[in-house]
């Protein structure tokens, strides 16, 4: 039997209300998605094979227009917040009605089945139905792909309705514009309308898995790369845009687990995805060869610009958005690990682009100090929004994910805090960023270091070294390390100026602890002591 011959019962359309007389193309391959999208005009092909789209008016999430039914189920589970916007459940049959409708107006339809989540035990099935084949293309690559035996007995635990061409009505839709992506418990739905940012369907899934996992399976979901090397040693790399995770967690003497979305169980880790949906902007074969070298048939890049007269990418151009992306399977990765799961975490990574030049390039947290940092989620970038504005800006984002965590971030930071403690797991707090003094004074810590200081905690060589811990944040950090010059362990050493040094010190501390107001009444004691000491 092949893929081609197999096709979706006719009673699991219609209870979706959508018409039986549609061309519903079920399952297709790569191939033929791409040939239907070049056949409607809706994508190119670049010189080296792979699709080429535009997404639209949205070239990102829009994260104000993301909406949790708020129901019996979720009333008093959610954390409502700016990221948990409530909708009345009423709205999402008036939403879902509209989607229905416009689907049904289309004469073609393309259906998709896959599944989240490589560990067995906890898998979930989602049917993703599409009135764009390349967004169906997008769930091919970013979801696991079940086998022949497996679709011919599919049943989906979850469908995403997608309808990027309709405009909904605000004022009937009980939203703020004519766009929304809506995810229901009680219905097991996520329906998105009026964008066609493919990012919508993985994050959609993704938010799910964080409310699931943790309160029905007891495993901690994370927005993390993680990879594995040759004795088994599982490291997991967290961090905001910029940071490095992408660049840091690729490492050819170790295996890819997965680049973003992964579970932790009691006995192991997983990814929930089956590709990789990576940044493209200012992508060069030298610094990024795995992602570079992805971009071939097969794989779908969103928003990227041709050099002028060419289908060649001109990866520099940022006039439709610095978001350009590419989403491939995880397999065009030639040091995938298949299939895509590792062992306990033997190392975690804290990776941090300190604009300021503040924290230690490397250091080593307690298991408060971890939790601390985990829900704090910290990253400083530098503000080039406004011609002439250099200083830096931070950023914090609980879990290194806040949009897409349903629960509270101190349920998320107790279940690692309880891992960390029953399993012997070191964590370690890395900057990416500034030494020497901030954006402007001092100097980008250099990659080699950052890479060395890596290495020699995966190896255990920082197991023996002296440490000192940070007078202020009170994290540990190593007086030596293995190819890597002792003065700049020290950040306070990197600064002609001391003083200028102890202000910006005070002044990030006192950063870090209005941020964790917000999250004061939701954690323990011991993590409340392991803030900055000012």
């Amino acid at each position: 039997m092949s893929l081609s011959t197999i096709t979706i019962p006719l009673h699991q359309v219609t209870r979706l209300g959508l018409r039986q007389d549609h061309t519903l193309h079920y399952q297709l391959s790569p191939e033929e998605l791409i040939q239907d999208v070049l056949r409607l005009q809706e994508g190119v092909l670049n010189d080296t094979g792979a699709l080429v789209i535009r997404t639209g008016e949205f070239t990102g999430r829009s994260p104000k227009d993301k909406f949790t039914v708020k129901d019996e189920i979720t009333a008093n589970t959610v954390h409502w917040n700016e990221f948990n916007l409530p909708l009345e459940e009423k709205y999402f049959h008036i939403i879902q009605k509209r989607i229905v409708e416009h689907l049904n107006s289309k004469n073609e339809l393309w259906v998709r089945d896959a599944y989240a989540c490589a560990d067995p035990r906890y898998r979930i099935n989602i049917r993703v139905v599409n009135e764009k084949p390349a967004i169906n293309l997008f769930a091919h690559n970013m979801f696991l792909r079940p086998t022949e035996e497996q679709l011919e007995n599919f049943t989906p635990d979850w469908h995403i309705l997608s309808a990027p061409e309709l405009r909904l009505d605000p004022a009937e839709c009980g939203i703020r514009q004519h766009n929304a992506a809506v995810i229901s418990f009680k219905h097991k739905t996520i329906l998105i309308a009026g964008t066609g940012y493919t990012g919508e369907t993985k994050k959609g899934i993704f938010t799910v898995l964080n409310y699931i996992l943790p309160q029905e399976k007891g495993v901690l979901s994370m927005h993390c790369s993680a990879n594995i090397g040759e004795k088994g040693d599982t490291a997991l790399f967290f961090g905001l845009s910029g940071t490095g995770k992408t660049t840091l967690s690729a490492d050819p003497q170790r295996r890819l687990i997965g680049d973003d979305e992964h579970g932790w169980t009691h006995n192991g880790v997983f990814n929930f995805e089956g590709g990789c949906y990576a940044k493209c902007i200012d992508l060069s074969e030298e610094k990024e060869p795995e992602i570079f070298h992805a971009i071939r048939p097969g794989a779908l890049v969103e928003n990227a610009v041709f050099h002028a007269g060419t289908s060649t990418i001109n990866f520099a151009d940022k006039s439709i958005t610095e978001n350009t992306r590419v989403s491939y399977p995880l397999d065009f990765i030639s040091n995938a690990q298949e299939p895509s799961v590792g062992n306990i975490p033997a190392n975690i990574f804290f990776l941090t682009c300190d604009a300021y030049g503040v924290l230690p390039p490397v250091s080593r947290l307690t298991p408060a100090q971890a939790m601390y940092q985990f829900i704090s989620g910290y990253t400083a970038k530098v503000a080039g929004t406004e011609a002439g504005v250099t200083e830096p800006k931070s950023t914090f984002s609980a879990c290194f994910g806040a949009p897409f965590l349903p629960l509270h971030p101190g349920r998320y930071a107790a279940m690692l805090g309880e891992k960390l403690r029953k399993q012997d797991v070191k964590v370690w707090m890395i900057n990416t960023g500034w030494t020497g003094g901030a954006y402007g004074t001092g100097n980008r810590i250099k990659l080699a270091y950052t890479r060395a200081m890596i290495t020699a905690a995966l190896e255990g060589r920082l197991d023996e070294v002296a440490y000192e811990n940070h007078p202020v944040f009170g994290m540990a950090v190593p007086q030596s390390c293995p190819d890597v010059p002792a003065e700049i362990l020290n950040p306070r050493n990197t600064w002609a100026d001391k003083t200028a040094y102890d202000t910006a010190t005070r002044n990030l501390a006192q950063q870090f602890i209005k941020n964790f107001e917000k999250y004061t009444a939701g954690v323990p004691e011991e993590i409340l002591e392991a803030a900055p000491k000012i």
